[in-house]
């Protein structure tokens, strides 16, 4: 199968303006991100998907792979789409998160392999077990519960599921709980067609995109992480990276 990865990558940020371009111990992040994803067995590309100028000058200068793309969209999944709409060739389509330097080339191995049992149609995402209290409470940690499948049943801010009669320090003792981890592969035709899809209510409740695949019944299937990823969302988590990094991890 022809495998490729493309990484949304876009310089407006109300939070954290430039953010790909900020330096993470002396390189960018997006060239850390390009840098893990060249890492992963299996893949036959890397493509940075932008709409900035300085964004693309700065991916050709360190040598990777680079598309424009229309300064309209409104997420990475539709600037994903436009990409790959023009490559026919494309079985599976990886979306990394240009804000995960992070993530491991096994990590994303991991999802093409959950990808490749959605038997050519559907969409593939990570999880990992939350062990810690602050985060299960955390509104800004997506939680995720699934079948026995592996199917998604539903992603929320909230606690899901909720364990009625328990105090909130007795949660992870008497359940078990799943953080969402945001990449997601799809199967080509997936992908083209839920670029197309109208905002849903669910989505615009948890302010959640993947609920609006759900809600127009594309299955999602859940792989298991033991790995944990560090989002970079603000400066302050920048800060806290080359905090972790200084650290020797």
């Amino acid at each position: 199968m022809n495998v490729i990865a493309v990484i949304p990558s876009r310089y407006a940020s109300s939070r954290f303006p430039a953010k790909p371009l900020a330096l993470l111990a002396g390189k960018s992040m997006i060239q850390r991100v390009y840098e893990q994803a060249m890492q992963v067995k299996g893949l036959q590309q890397v493509i940075v998907a932008t709409d900035d100028i300085r964004i693309y000058e700065h991916v050709k200068a360190f040598g990777g792979q680079v598309q424009m793309t229309a300064d309209t969209h409104m997420s990475g999944t539709d600037r994903c789409a436009e990409v790959v709409a023009a490559m026919s060739d494309v079985d599976l389509v990886i979306n990394i998160q240009g804000d995960e330097p992070f993530l491991a080339p096994s990590q994303i191995e991991h999802l093409i392999e959950a990808l490749k049992k959605m038997d050519g149609q559907g969409i593939a995402t990570l999880a990992k077990k939350i062990e810690e209290i602050e985060s299960l409470f955390d509104a800004s940690t997506v939680k995720v519960v699934f079948d026995k499948l592996g199917k998604a049943m539903y992603f929320s801010r909230s606690v899901i599921p909720n364990l009625r009669g328990n105090e909130k320090e007795d949660y992870l003792t008497n359940g078990k709980f799943y953080k969402h981890i945001g990449i997601y592969g799809f199967y080509r035709n997936t992908l083209l067609e839920v670029s197309k899809l109208n905002p849903s209510v669910l989505e615009i409740s948890e302010s959640l995109e993947q609920l609006r695949w759900l809600e127009n019944g594309y299955p999602i299937q859940v792989g298991i992480t033991d790995l944990e990823t560090i989002g970079i969302d603000t400066p302050e988590d920048l800060k806290r990276a080359e905090d972790w990094l200084a650290d020797g991890a």
